[in-house]
């Protein structure tokens, strides 16, 4: 049987005459924790609107468990847990009254999993879910998808309205349960810093293009920036092996997938040279920046 669990293919999709998914191609594996980046309006959430049948593509293709995602299978549904834009529909639902709502659907429904997390909230059944803060409703939301047992959960920017103490918590609940049940986790976030210790996968959208698919270790490895020495130099230009350049005053940034040898012999072969390249950390959403620019 094969490992790939979500497999998009030259995906295209647009609204109105302009192109928001242009040949869209990434895989998601088995066990994998995934991470759909991009800025606003790069296309992650009309990518999970494709995968989970909200809409055909215009062109392409994308499949779950091996079934083109806009006709799968309710059998196939019910293998995946969604997370999609906001948290619960049914707000004025009781605790009790959600999960018993919600396990009618699921013939996999395991209440331990409900409980275990919603004991840690602290708060009676019969509390409504609209008397909740956002982050309480967020950990009703993640038991109720958790309890469902699925082999798959996509999670559409889960950080909304989220502060720091929840956002970390609500991972960290996701990463215990991946690692004891070896689901798959396709997951989005405007909040990039998050994912860093969190995802194993990153595929990075811009303007409805693949810009990077690889593991997290890779990119980060492998994506560098470097400052420039006192002076600056005259001012460059992202070409070819340079990604991306930065500048601040007199100082510039080279954001490159080569090496300090490499870029200084690029810059050389362009009549630039006198340069001293200062290696500089970045965390992931440093580096996502450098990629994808500020603006």
């Amino acid at each position: 049987m094969s490992d790939t669990v979500i497999q998009v293919e030259n995906l295209c999709h647009s609204y109105g005459g302009k192109d928001v998914l242009k040949n869209l191609s990434f895989e998601v594996k088995k066990g994998r924790i995934f991470g759909l980046l991009g800025k606003n309006g790069a296309g992650k959430s009309t990518s999970i609107n494709i995968m989970m049948g909200f809409l055909s593509p215009k062109g392409g293709v994308c499949r779950i468990f091996g079934e083109p995602s806009h006709s799968l299978s309710p059998q196939t549904r019910a293998r995946i847990g969604l997370l999609h834009e906001t948290f619960l529909q049914y707000e004025f639902f009781t605790i009790a009254q959600a999960e018993r709502f919600y396990a009618s659907f699921y013939p996999k429904w395991n209440p331990a999993v409900f409980r275990e997390l919603m004991d840690k909230l602290g708060l009676p059944d019969n509390r409504k879910i609209h008397r909740m803060s956002c982050g309480q409703r967020s950990q009703v939301t993640l038991a109720l998808i958790l309890a469902q047992m699925p082999e798959l959960m996509i999670l559409d920017d889960y950080s909304l309205g989220l502060d720091a103490g929840y956002r970390r918590l609500f991972l960290e609940y996701l990463v215990e349960y991946a690692s004891r049940y070896g689901t798959t986790i396709l997951i989005t976030s405007h909040i990039v810093q998050d994912l860093e210790r969190f995802v194993d996968d990153i595929v990075i959208l811009d303007e409805g293009r693949t810009l990077i698919s690889s593991s997290l270790e890779d990119f980060t490895e492998g994506f560098r920036c470097y400052g420039l020495s006192a002076g600056g130099g005259p001012a460059l230009q992202a070409d070819g092996i340079i990604a991306r350049v930065e500048g601040l005053g007199d100082r510039q940034a080279l954001y490159s997938f080569g090496s300090e040898e490499e870029v200084l012999e690029h810059l050389a072969t362009r009549g630039l040279t006198g340069f001293t390249l200062a290696p500089v950390p970045m965390s992931l959403e440093d580096a996502f920046i450098g990629l994808t620019g500020k603006y």
